[in-house]
């Protein structure tokens, strides 16, 4: 799947490090999605955002550009595709139709395209490295990750209310501009609408005519390992129809570290990027 290259491994202070096989570039958009510039079956050049939340990629109904050569059957479906970015060429690669992606996208392409390595998301430097060999930890802290259908959780405290801690699980959804966004069960199990300040209220409508109720309030203290952020923007949904099942750990968030996934998905480490300490995305 990847192109072989060689490693270059060399001796600095003592220790060994292992250099990246390949480096993939990537932007940032203003809602804090991770943009890839794609070539799709040689001819339909494509902006996919990065999603972690899955493994496959997928075409946006809204996307800017075409994607006349991904052909897809009656299930919305198309295999067996190529997708080239920048040196790393993918083969065998499997999209969906009419996915809504983030702004400034076409699609979506999820974790896939790093099958069986090592790979490092790195803010610091807009960029994607692929490792055959776990790279220099030095300065990283050891997150335990859970793996399921290729979405990745992982553990923190949401400390509410005074100092206690409540843990929770958290879905890393890079699709999501946001910081956090409370699945329906913790927030009526914690009270979130009377625990937290709010900041802000939204009433929508949906395909049936009924309202979706969204709140914001603010999280006094969010603790990931040793790392502590505070007054972090927290948001849930209040009132009959609620339709969040997971807790997400989004975007603006996912952007205050730099993480390295070992290939077996089960482990991930983190330290904090340029963004960890900068103003908070605010959600319209």
């Amino acid at each position: 799947m990847f192109k072989k290259t060689g490693l270059i491994i060399f001796i600095s202070s003592g220790f060994f490090a292992i250099q990246a096989q390949q480096t993939i570039p990537f932007r940032i958009t203003k809602y804090n999605n991770i943009i890839v510039k794609t070539l799709v079956n040689k001819k339909d050049s494509l902006d996919l955002m990065f999603q972690i939340a899955m493994e496959d990629a997928s075409i946006s109904p809204e996307r800017q550009r075409k994607a006349d050569h991904i052909v897809f059957n009656k299930d919305e479906i198309s295999d067996n595709n190529t997708v080239e970015i920048g040196k790393l060429s993918l083969k065998n690669v499997r999209f969906f139709d009419n996915e809504l992606t983030g702004q400034e996208a076409d699609g979506k392409i999820g974790t896939g395209m790093f099958a069986g390595k090592t790979f490092k998301i790195d803010y610091d430097n807009n960029r994607f490295e692929i490792y055959d060999k776990q790279p220099d930890l030095k300065g990283y802290q050891k997150v335990i990750i859970f793996n399921e259908k290729g979405q990745f959780y992982m553990n923190a405290d949401n400390v509410i209310d005074g100092d206690q801690q409540q843990e929770a699980y958290f879905l890393l959804q890079s699709g999501y501009a946001g910081n956090l966004l409370y699945s329906n069960d913790f927030a009526e199990e914690k009270g979130l609408d009377q625990a937290l300040k709010i900041t802000s209220e939204k009433t929508m409508k949906n395909s049936s005519g009924e309202s979706i109720v969204t709140k914001q309030g603010i999280l006094p203290f969010f603790k990931l390992n040793s790392f502590v952020l505070k007054d972090v923007p927290a948001g849930f949904f209040v009132g009959k129809r609620k339709t969040q099942t997971v807790n997400y750990f989004g975007a603006d968030l996912l952007k205050r570290f730099n993480w390295i996934f070992d290939a077996d998905r089960k482990t991930a480490y983190i330290k904090p990027s340029k963004y960890f300490s900068e103003p908070y995305y605010k959600m319209n």
